[in-house]
Formats: structure tokens, sequence, C-alpha cells
């Protein structure tokens, strides 16, 4: 008797719908999906909204040190070996949809599909190149160049599709934590990108394509004035 074939894995489906160790979660703006110090027994997966990872430090100075968006994975450490506590916070920005899987299914999955190890590598490797890319820009550019950049990759230019015509309010102090500098200084920036047309800010901040031109070249319109 021929057996009947099995299905193809569809690694989209998975992460779009609940099942056996994962499930749907909706979460409020400013809620988490975890807080530092909780156990780290699931992986989030991001499917609609806007979130941000933050750390505290001993003296209780927070720092936001990354900004999610959908497609975005987050709290994959819990896949190490030996299971601990989340290093970080994640928390929504705006209304989020997220799928929470169980470290067990998760590397179940991992290891039977190898579809979904592929798709969740490419995530890995392209998350690692952008916290190298962080790096450097914290190490090279300026302050200006550094907010600038923030605000094309929340603007998600250089992504399939169109560019978000609007950015999900975030305070100048949580720039200014991400960029390494003071919050008057991001007020400052923030007015002068205004008065040279790349973005426009009022209530909420809109992104033009043109401000490419503060990451691509050293130098600004009007700069030696």
């Amino acid at each position: 008797m021929v057996k009947p074939e099995q299905p193809a894995f569809d690694a989209a489906a998975f992460l779009m719908s609940a099942g056996l160790g994962r499930k749907i979660v909706h979460l409020a703006p400013r809620q988490p999906f975890f807080s530092q110090g909780d156990p780290a027994d699931s992986i989030f997966y991001l499917q609609k909204g806007r979130a941000k990872v933050t750390v505290v430090s001993q003296a209780g100075k927070e720092a936001t040190i990354t900004l999610l968006s959908a497609g975005d994975f987050v709290g994959e450490g819990a896949l190490v070996a030996v299971p601990g506590l989340r290093l970080s916070t994640a928390i929504a920005i705006t209304a989020c949809t997220v799928l929470k899987i169980t470290r067990e299914e998760m590397a179940r999955v991992m290891y039977e599909e190898h579809d979904f190890s592929d798709l969740f590598l490419k995530f890995l490797l392209a998350r690692s190149m952008r916290i190298q890319a962080d790096i450097v820009d914290q190490l090279f550019n300026s302050s200006e160049k550094r907010l600038a950049r923030i605000l094309l990759l929340m603007a998600e230019f250089g992504k399939p599709g169109e560019p978000e015509q609007y950015i999900p309010q975030i305070s100048q102090e949580t720039l200014a934590e991400m960029i390494g500098t003071t919050r008057s200084r991001v007020s400052f920036f923030m007015n002068r990108f205004r008065k040279l047309g790349f973005i426009e800010y009022n209530g909420r901040i809109r992104v033009h394509q043109s401000l490419l031109n503060v990451v691509l070249h050293d130098r600004l319109p009007n700069e030696d004035s």
C-alpha cells in the first residue's frame, strides 16, 4: 500500500499561524514581549508592527540597541544549549501581532525542516551584518549621519517594496540613546533635516528619499554656511 505523500512544509504559513508549540499574541504599544531577567524559553516572530530592544545597566541606565519590524525574530538567544535568562527587553512601539514559539518547537522545526532552518539562518546572518554596520556607524560616522541612517532604517529604505511614509512615533531621547548623543543634538539635527526638505516633522516623522544624501555623501547642502 502506497503511503499518501506528505504536503511540503510551508515556512511562511508556519510563521503566520498558531499550532502545536506556537500561538499568536497581540501586544499594545509599550507592552513587552519579554523583559530582561525573564526565563529565555521562547522565540518571537514579529508578524505586524514595530518594536525595539532595550537593555538596562546595573546602574539603572536604559539604552535602545535595535529596532524591529515585520519579519524579524526576537529572543533567539533562547536557542542556546543551556537556556538562561533574557539579557534584554523587547517592547512594542506600535500595536504588534507576534507568533510566540516555544524553545522546543523552534528546535524541532529547525532540525526537521531544512527550508525553515535556511530561512532562520539567513535572518541571523542579516542581523549579524546589521550589528557590524551599527558598530562601524558608531565608530566612524558623525552623530548627524548616524541619525540619518536610523531614520532611513525605520522608514525601511532598502527593503523590498515601497518605504514607509511615516515612521513609528519615537522620542528624541530614544534616538539620542541609539546614536550616542544628546537629545538637544538630535533636536538640532531634526530641525536641520526639516529645513533642508529631508523630512517632514509635525507630530509624526515622514522621511524623504533625499535624506539618503546625508548617508551617501560626507557633506550636506549649505554646510559651510
